[in-house]
Protein backbone atom coordinates (compact mmCIF):
# COMPACT_ATOMS: atom_id res chain seq x y z
CA UNK A 1 0.00 0.00 0.00
CA UNK A 2 1.76 3.12 -1.12
CA UNK A 3 1.52 6.43 0.04
CA UNK A 4 -0.92 8.80 -2.08
CA UNK A 5 -0.53 12.41 -2.95
CA UNK A 6 -3.56 14.65 -3.33
CA UNK A 7 -3.86 18.36 -4.05
CA UNK A 8 -6.72 19.89 -3.22
CA UNK A 9 -7.57 23.55 -4.66
CA UNK A 10 -10.96 25.53 -5.57
CA UNK A 11 -11.76 29.54 -5.97
CA UNK A 12 -12.08 31.46 -3.37
CA UNK A 13 -15.44 30.46 -1.65
CA UNK A 14 -15.93 27.60 -3.15
CA UNK A 15 -15.92 25.46 -0.17
CA UNK A 16 -12.45 24.04 -0.48
CA UNK A 17 -11.73 23.90 3.84
CA UNK A 18 -15.36 21.98 3.90
CA UNK A 19 -14.16 19.12 1.26
CA UNK A 20 -10.47 19.69 3.17
CA UNK A 21 -12.22 18.79 6.73
CA UNK A 22 -15.09 16.31 5.70
CA UNK A 23 -11.12 14.76 4.32
CA UNK A 24 -9.50 14.56 7.26
CA UNK A 25 -12.74 12.97 8.86
CA UNK A 26 -12.22 9.95 6.44
CA UNK A 27 -8.70 9.65 7.45
CA UNK A 28 -6.61 11.94 5.73
CA UNK A 29 -3.44 13.82 6.49
CA UNK A 30 -4.51 16.78 5.30
CA UNK A 31 -1.97 20.06 5.13
CA UNK A 32 -3.12 23.47 4.68
CA UNK A 33 -0.89 26.03 2.44
CA UNK A 34 -2.47 28.77 4.58
CA UNK A 35 -1.10 27.45 7.79
CA UNK A 36 2.20 26.88 6.33
CA UNK A 37 2.27 30.40 5.19
CA UNK A 38 1.38 31.77 8.75
CA UNK A 39 4.10 29.20 10.35
CA UNK A 40 7.09 29.94 7.65
CA UNK A 41 7.02 33.80 9.11
CA UNK A 42 6.92 33.61 12.89
CA UNK A 43 8.67 35.59 14.69
CA UNK A 44 12.57 34.99 14.58
CA UNK A 45 12.27 33.13 11.74
CA UNK A 46 14.63 34.18 8.03
CA UNK A 47 11.16 34.51 6.26
CA UNK A 48 9.61 37.64 8.73
CA UNK A 49 13.05 38.70 8.23
CA UNK A 50 13.54 38.88 4.60
CA UNK A 51 9.37 40.31 4.61
CA UNK A 52 10.57 43.08 6.98
CA UNK A 53 14.25 44.02 4.93
CA UNK A 54 11.88 43.93 1.69
CA UNK A 55 8.67 45.46 2.81
CA UNK A 56 9.96 48.00 6.00
CA UNK A 57 9.39 47.84 9.45
CA UNK A 58 5.75 48.87 9.30
CA UNK A 59 4.34 45.66 8.28
CA UNK A 60 5.31 44.45 11.31
CA UNK A 61 2.80 44.33 14.63
CA UNK A 62 3.54 46.03 18.03
CA UNK A 63 4.30 42.54 19.15
CA UNK A 64 7.13 41.91 16.63
CA UNK A 65 4.42 39.85 15.01
CA UNK A 66 3.64 39.85 10.67
CA UNK A 67 0.74 42.73 10.46
CA UNK A 68 -0.72 40.73 7.87
CA UNK A 69 -3.36 43.76 6.77
CA UNK A 70 -0.81 45.90 6.49
CA UNK A 71 1.62 43.69 4.16
CA UNK A 72 -1.78 43.04 2.25
CA UNK A 73 -1.80 46.58 1.45
CA UNK A 74 1.17 46.76 0.19
CA UNK A 75 1.19 44.15 -2.41
CA UNK A 76 -2.75 43.31 -3.40
CA UNK A 77 -2.74 46.11 -6.19
CA UNK A 78 0.70 45.87 -7.14
CA UNK A 79 1.70 42.85 -9.08
CA UNK A 80 5.73 43.34 -8.48
CA UNK A 81 5.67 43.80 -4.98
CA UNK A 82 3.80 40.57 -4.65
CA UNK A 83 5.78 38.51 -6.62
CA UNK A 84 8.44 39.50 -4.69
CA UNK A 85 6.69 38.51 -1.40
CA UNK A 86 5.77 35.02 -3.20
CA UNK A 87 9.23 34.64 -4.21
CA UNK A 88 10.07 34.85 -0.43
CA UNK A 89 7.28 32.96 0.73
CA UNK A 90 6.13 30.36 -1.90
CA UNK A 91 9.56 28.46 -1.37
CA UNK A 92 9.32 28.24 2.34
CA UNK A 93 5.44 27.22 2.41
CA UNK A 94 6.44 24.22 -0.11
CA UNK A 95 9.27 23.33 1.71
CA UNK A 96 7.06 23.24 4.97
CA UNK A 97 4.86 21.38 3.57
CA UNK A 98 7.00 18.79 1.50
CA UNK A 99 8.59 18.27 4.69
CA UNK A 100 5.39 17.28 6.34
CA UNK A 101 4.44 15.15 3.78
CA UNK A 102 7.29 12.40 3.87
CA UNK A 103 6.96 12.76 7.25
CA UNK A 104 3.40 10.57 7.27
CA UNK A 105 2.77 7.10 7.78
CA UNK A 106 3.81 4.81 4.88
CA UNK A 107 -0.03 3.82 3.00
CA UNK A 108 -1.47 7.67 3.79
CA UNK A 109 -3.50 9.82 1.72
CA UNK A 110 -1.93 12.89 2.18
CA UNK A 111 -3.80 15.85 1.10
CA UNK A 112 -2.66 19.09 0.41
CA UNK A 113 -5.02 22.02 0.59
CA UNK A 114 -2.96 24.93 -2.10
CA UNK A 115 -5.29 27.66 -2.88
CA UNK A 116 -3.06 28.76 -5.86
CA UNK A 117 -2.12 25.37 -6.44
CA UNK A 118 -2.92 25.16 -10.42
CA UNK A 119 -1.74 29.06 -10.65
CA UNK A 120 2.07 27.83 -9.15
CA UNK A 121 2.20 25.37 -12.10
CA UNK A 122 2.63 22.49 -8.67
CA UNK A 123 0.13 20.45 -10.43
CA UNK A 124 2.99 17.47 -11.56
CA UNK A 125 3.77 17.00 -8.23
CA UNK A 126 0.60 15.12 -7.15
CA UNK A 127 -0.74 11.85 -8.07
CA UNK A 128 -4.48 13.30 -7.66
CA UNK A 129 -5.99 16.26 -8.80
CA UNK A 130 -8.95 17.80 -6.58
CA UNK A 131 -10.71 21.42 -7.68
CA UNK A 132 -13.74 21.94 -5.69
CA UNK A 133 -15.82 24.12 -8.09
CA UNK A 134 -19.21 26.22 -7.16
CA UNK A 135 -20.93 28.61 -9.73
CA UNK A 136 -19.59 32.75 -9.34
CA UNK A 137 -23.03 33.93 -7.78
CA UNK A 138 -22.94 30.90 -5.38
CA UNK A 139 -19.38 32.08 -4.14
CA UNK A 140 -19.55 35.95 -4.25
CA UNK A 141 -23.01 35.10 -1.55
CA UNK A 142 -20.69 33.23 0.85
CA UNK A 143 -17.48 35.77 0.48
CA UNK A 144 -20.31 38.62 1.61
CA UNK A 145 -22.51 36.59 3.59
CA UNK A 146 -19.49 34.26 5.68
CA UNK A 147 -16.66 36.50 5.53
CA UNK A 148 -18.02 39.98 5.64
CA UNK A 149 -17.03 41.53 1.93
CA UNK A 150 -18.90 43.94 -0.20
CA UNK A 151 -19.67 42.46 -3.45
CA UNK A 152 -17.22 44.63 -5.07
CA UNK A 153 -14.07 43.44 -3.36
CA UNK A 154 -16.08 39.04 -3.62
CA UNK A 155 -16.03 40.16 -7.25
CA UNK A 156 -12.40 41.38 -7.62
CA UNK A 157 -10.95 38.60 -5.07
CA UNK A 158 -12.39 35.63 -7.72
CA UNK A 159 -10.73 38.10 -10.34
CA UNK A 160 -7.54 37.70 -9.17
CA UNK A 161 -7.21 33.99 -8.90
CA UNK A 162 -6.97 31.87 -12.42
CA UNK A 163 -10.93 30.74 -14.22
CA UNK A 164 -12.82 28.22 -13.66
CA UNK A 165 -12.22 26.75 -17.10
CA UNK A 166 -8.09 26.98 -16.67
CA UNK A 167 -8.77 25.38 -13.06
CA UNK A 168 -11.68 22.47 -13.61
CA UNK A 169 -9.09 21.41 -16.43
CA UNK A 170 -6.10 20.79 -14.43
CA UNK A 171 -7.81 18.16 -11.67
CA UNK A 172 -8.95 14.23 -12.13
CA UNK A 173 -11.81 15.01 -10.12
CA UNK A 174 -13.89 17.98 -9.53
CA UNK A 175 -16.08 18.14 -6.55
CA UNK A 176 -18.95 20.63 -7.49
CA UNK A 177 -20.43 22.43 -4.38
CA UNK A 178 -23.06 24.44 -5.31
CA UNK A 179 -26.20 22.05 -3.40
CA UNK A 180 -26.07 21.35 -0.29
CA UNK A 181 -24.36 19.89 2.89
CA UNK A 182 -25.66 16.52 2.50
CA UNK A 183 -25.27 16.41 -0.84
CA UNK A 184 -21.25 17.81 -0.35
CA UNK A 185 -20.45 15.12 2.04
CA UNK A 186 -22.11 12.28 -0.05
CA UNK A 187 -19.86 13.42 -2.83
CA UNK A 188 -16.76 13.40 -0.54
CA UNK A 189 -17.42 9.51 0.40
CA UNK A 190 -17.35 9.12 -2.81
CA UNK A 191 -14.28 10.69 -3.35
CA UNK A 192 -12.70 9.00 -0.78
CA UNK A 193 -13.75 5.27 -2.28
CA UNK A 194 -12.00 6.82 -5.33
CA UNK A 195 -8.57 7.82 -3.31
CA UNK A 196 -8.18 4.49 -1.20
CA UNK A 197 -8.83 2.62 -4.40
CA UNK A 198 -6.22 4.50 -6.10
CA UNK A 199 -3.71 4.04 -3.00
CA UNK A 200 -4.27 0.38 -2.91
CA UNK A 201 -4.41 -0.21 -6.85
CA UNK A 202 -7.21 -1.43 -7.14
Amino acid sequence: MRTLHVGLTGGIGAGKSAVAARLADHGAVVLDADLAARAVVEPGTDALAAVVEAFGEGVLAGDGSLDRAALAELVFSDTARREELNRIIHPRVRAWMAERAAAAPEGSIVVQDIPLLVEGGLVPLFDFVIVVDARDEVRIDRLVRLRGMSREQAESRIAAQAPRERRNAAADRVIENDGTQAELVEAVGALWRELTGRRDGS
